[in-house]
């Protein structure tokens, strides 16, 4: 059983894609987190989060460590690496990029990018849950589920 502050590894992509859309809200505190979300879609985070590289590296990096969890020691459970696939490829599904994400003559997204839009909420939603039910609140700075 986890302890209450020990993350689920599924809520690891969630950390990551919150950490940096607060970062770039906390550079622009006069933005508002719809902007800050927005804002992320075309870093370079983003890109490597939509093309399977983030989990294709952390893949990588964890069968070089034999899939020993760094901080328990322990092994990290087949269950859990394949449910980091089905991540990988419901995240780039997901967050598919087209080169034009937007009508040429105004502003408004195509529904491509607001699914893209769409499942970065809910990854920030996810992890602001997950902060709070583990006792980690201080953690939550977007606000988004209140």
């Amino acid at each position: 059983m986890l302890s209450k502050t020990e993350k689920p590894y599924v809520i690891y992509l969630a950390e990551v894609i919150y950490n940096n859309i607060a970062n770039i809200k906390k550079n622009n505190s006069d933005i508002s987190n719809i902007d800050a979300v927005e804002g992320f879609i075309g870093t370079k985070i983003y890109n490597e989060i939509s093309n399977g590289e983030f989990h294709d590296n952390w893949f990588q990096y964890l069968e070089s460590n034999s899939f020993i969890d760094k901080d328990s020691g322990k092994k990290i459970p087949d269950e859990t690496i394949k449910l980091l696939h089905v991540q990988k490829d419901a995240t780039v599904k997901q967050l598919i990029r087209y080169p034009e994400l937007y009508y040429a003559k105004s502003s408004f997204p195509l529904e491509i990018s607001q699914r893209a839009f769409d499942f970065l909420w809910r990854m920030c939603e996810s992890y602001e849950l997950w902060c709070r039910e583990a006792g980690q609140s201080k953690q939550i700075v977007l606000n988004i589920i209140d």
